[in-house]
């Protein structure tokens, strides 16, 4: 059994922290200062926020707002493109799963690396 305290005061803004990650998933704690953003991204996984305190915002792709406090538990399914609004200083307790989740870069042989790299550059150039 692992345990963790989450309300502790020893993590930092822009420093996330990978608590614990295998192939079941992986937990990240979280500061973001009020006003700050996590902006549109999407991941590959499926994404569940847990806010620890504070408010915030989450929008969707759609542009669908929803407003969060702390105790409250957001999912996100994969490739649900969302931001994250800080509405005050607030820490979020993040779930990614699977870890990692399929079409992940860390899930690619070293081949089709390669070839997604070989197709960027000729975008590119």
């Amino acid at each position: 059994m692992d345990t963790w305290d989450l309300t502790r005061n020893e993590w930092s803004p822009h420093r996330p922290e990978i608590l614990s990650s295998n192939d079941e998933g992986r937990a990240i704690i979280l500061d973001l200062p009020a006003h700050e953003r996590l902006q549109e991204h999407q991941v590959h996984e499926g994404a569940w926020i847990c806010v620890v305190r504070g408010e915030l915002r989450i929008t969707d792709g759609a542009r669908e707002r929803v407003k969060v406090w702390a105790g409250t538990l957001v999912r996100l399914a994969p490739n649900e493109r969302h931001e994250v609004t800080a509405l005050t200083d607030a820490r979020l307790l993040l779930l990614l799963t699977p870890w990692p989740g399929p079409g992940h870069p860390g899930t690619m042989t070293l081949e089709e690396k390669a070839a997604v790299r070989s197709r960027a550059a000729a975008r590119a150039g």
